[in-house]
């Protein structure tokens, strides 16, 4: 009786787009900062402005998780969804303000090479995100997640050389520790990707 009078479904997949959005922008901008250090100020400012949407984007899903009585999937998996992207987003501001804080010169191809798979899977991650309303997508979004597992591991398979070139090649120990800090918050990057995939793969088999 009660249930007509409650706020219904909500805005959660309208959210869950916008927020999206705002990972693959700070992706490509943290891409366009580690190949173009000359601009690494103006890249930072707008990854941590996408950051700072997102943020906003994640309190208004769970404000409105709690105002509303029936929810179009779970309400742990909306929780778990969101925040998890946020985490996505909280990463890749700390990588533009290492970068600015240890006062990197210099990055490595390897370096970009991360970045770009960062952003790869970032938009892996929006477009399974932009089908979750339409469970006859189920496929699609499956495959998706097995395009961002796939991504995750390359991006393991590069960090792990990168890592091992750094300690053969790398004299500077200041550098060293740098770069090899660098390179593993990217590659969390898309560990953090994984664990959102993970989530939708559950999503999916639970509701479609």
């Amino acid at each position: 009786m009660f249930g007509r009078f409650m706020p219904t479904e909500g805005k959660f997949f309208e959210y869950f787009n916008a927020h999206a959005a705002c990972i693959v922008s700070a992706s490509r901008e943290l891409e366009l900062l580690i190949d173009n250090l000359s601009d690494a100020e103006i890249h930072k400012q707008n990854v941590q402005a996408a950051e700072k949407t997102a943020d906003k984007l994640t309190h208004e899903t769970i404000d409105l998780l709690h105002k509303t009585f029936i929810t179009p999937l779970d309400r742990d998996e909306i929780h778990k969804l969101i925040t998890t992207m946020d985490d996505i987003l909280d990463l890749m501001e700390d990588v533009a303000t290492a970068i600015s804080l240890y006062d990197v010169q210099a990055v490595t191809s390897e370096a970009s090479q991360l970045a770009h798979i960062c952003t790869a899977t970032s938009e892996r991650v929006q477009f399974a995100v932009g089908l979750l309303s339409d469970m006859k997508q189920a496929s699609q979004i499956l495959k998706a997640c097995e395009d961002i597992d796939r991504l995750e591991s390359e991006a393991d398979r590069v960090l792990r050389a990168a890592i091992s070139k750094l300690f053969r090649e790398e004299d500077n120990v200041k550098t060293l520790i740098k770069l090899k800090a660098i390179y593993e918050l990217l590659e969390t990057i898309t560990d953090k990707c994984e664990d959102v995939a993970n989530i939708i793969e559950g999503i999916v088999l639970e509701n479609a």
